[in-house]
């Protein structure tokens, strides 16, 4: 009786195998989940870098030493181009910067007279045909577009002054950006030791400007 019940107990088990391995068999397998692919996420755009380019556009003259009597008082205006380096730093959402440009001016005074007997008619771009400036630029960037204020030393010659203005650079690639920007100029060149006569001049000038930058990010 003993060795009875022990093959039906045996019987069982081995039945119950049978079964849960059958069982196993039927059932779908678990696959491992897909592996997720590795996207970089993409560089954040700043200003910060290098930068040099070119610009063109128109600029216009009133010089004092237009009170003269016997000298033309019209204002004159021409072409202005050149060429610009510089560098920004983007803290935030505010950028500063230095700049530095030079450029070739077609304006300038007409009917000054020779006062000094140099062979040359008088006023700042009655002599020279260049002027150039180092300003600081500081603005305010909007994703892409940066509004901007610029001010600094000018100089063209043998005459030094100041320069301020402001502009819009926008940003089209990581490194390629454009501009449009307005500088107001004052020179003081030399008066020539003349009572009366004050070689100062004042012009504007409104361009606009291309930008290749380097290392953007």
């Amino acid at each position: 009786m003993k060795t009875l019940a022990l093959r039906l107990l045996a019987a069982t088990a081995i039945a119950t195998a049978a079964v849960s391995a059958a069982s196993a068999a039927d059932l779908p397998m678990r696959a491992a989940p897909p592996a997720v692919p590795f996207v970089a996420a993409a560089p954040i755009f700043t200003w910060t870098g290098f930068y040099a380019g070119v610009n063109a556009g128109y600029g216009w003259s009133d010089d004092d030493n237009d009170t003269i009597a016997l000298a033309d008082e019209d204002d004159d205006g021409g072409f202005v181009g050149g060429a610009q380096i510089g560098y920004n730093y983007q803290i935030g959402s505010f950028v500063v910067g230095l700049e530095g440009d030079i450029q070739y001016a077609d304006f300038g005074r007409e009917g000054a007279f020779d006062l000094d007997n140099n062979g040359e008619e008088d006023g700042v771009f009655e002599s020279s045909d260049w002027f150039g400036t180092v300003r600081a630029r500081a603005g305010v960037a909007l994703g892409q577009a940066l509004i901007y204020g610029t001010g600094g030393f000018a100089f063209a010659d043998d005459s030094t002054g100041w320069t301020a203005g402001g502009g819009l650079e926008y940003a089209f690639t990581n490194n390629l950006s454009a501009k449009i920007e307005g500088l107001y100029v004052s020179l003081d060149g030399d008066d020539n030791d003349i009572v009366g006569f004050d070689n100062e001049t004042d012009f504007g000038v409104v361009r606009a400007g291309l930008n290749f930058r380097f290392g953007s990010y």
